[in-house]
């Protein structure tokens, strides 16, 4: 039975942020900015200025961040961080009180999920799997969609949280399905991303006008938010990372792995993430994902300072 703290009436007020990189900052601080009290903890320093200034408190300790919080939300980069985070005597399950919602908002294998659900309820903590699409750009601007995992119940209370942080919040099932939705976005997104590579480098070996032609190819059917907001780097071949090569390889593991769990073929797929992996191999995995353009180049024989 829920505790009346944590009816449907109470409004969760007090967040405990821990993590705050490229995704995590900008989401601290939109839920700062929009009326929430947050204690954001990073595991390095040098990340706290944006939350800062946007009214939000940086803490020292994880059992600092959450010991007040209504929510704990973890933005955090794969599975071990998670685990560290949540686990252990400093960890969240052992500091959060009783009756807590934990969302977690990154990117990780659905067991890892569930497992993590099943060990918080032995502590009487709620938990949400919430990741993410949308990249950096989603983040800062609020405009995240969010997948989520767990009791429809837990979902409604957190509702107007993800509503601070993103525009497509979605109810997916119960825990672990946020992460299946997730993977399956990182499968469209890889296969998108190779294609626009493969095609940029189709037209500049045709002698066509780049620019050009992505503008006329995003207004038709070809036309996807990768062609859009990728299309600066393609052209100016400007790696800058959003989200990094790396990030997308450890992603396409999660997708790869649970696909032959499930016995589902994914021949494209399996190709995309053989050719990330190939572009972590050479040194690529702190670049821009968009950097699978490279390895077309590499491929094609194709040099275009020549």
């Amino acid at each position: 039975m829920r505790t009346p703290q944590h009816s449907k009436e109470f409004a969760l007020k007090t967040i405990g942020f821990i993590g705050l990189g490229t995704m995590g900052s900008p989401m601290a601080v939109n839920l700062a900015r929009s009326g929430y009290t947050v204690h954001g903890w990073n595991r390095t320093d040098g990340k706290q200025g944006p939350l800062l200034a946007a009214g939000g408190r940086a803490v020292a300790s994880i059992g600092e961040a959450v010991r007040e919080a209504d929510v704990v939300i973890t933005m955090l980069p794969d599975t071990p961080q998670v685990e560290e985070v949540a686990y252990g005597p400093e960890g969240v399950l052992a500091q959060a009180r009783p009756g807590t919602l934990l969302i977690d908002m990154s990117t990780v294998a659905p067991r890892t999920s569930a497992e993590l659900a099943e060990r918080a309820a032995a502590h009487g903590i709620r938990v949400l799997d919430a990741p993410v699409g949308g990249g950096e750009v989603g983040a800062v601007e609020g405009i995240l969609s969010i997948m989520v995992g767990g009791e429809a119940a837990d979902f409604e209370d957190a509702r107007p949280v993800f509503e601070a942080l993103g525009r497509t919040v979605v109810h997916c099932g119960p825990h672990g399905v946020g992460q299946t939705v997730k993977a399956a976005n990182q499968l469209i997104l890889a296969i998108n991303m190779q294609a626009c590579a493969e095609a940029v480098v189709f037209l500049e070996k045709s002698g066509v006008a780049l620019e050009a032609a992505l503008d006329v190819l995003g207004g038709g059917l070809a036309g996807s938010q990768v062609l859009a907001r990728k299309k600066h780097n393609f052209v100016a071949r400007d790696y800058t990372p959003s989200f990094t090569m790396g990030l997308h390889h450890k992603d396409m593991g999660i997708v790869t792995e649970t696909a032959r769990a499930i016995g589902a073929a994914l021949p494209l797929g399996s190709t995309a993430a053989q050719l990330i992996s190939s572009s972590v191999a050479r040194g690529d995995a702190e670049l821009d994902h968009s950097a699978v353009l490279r390895g077309v180049e590499l491929l094609s024989g194709y040099d275009r300072e020549r």
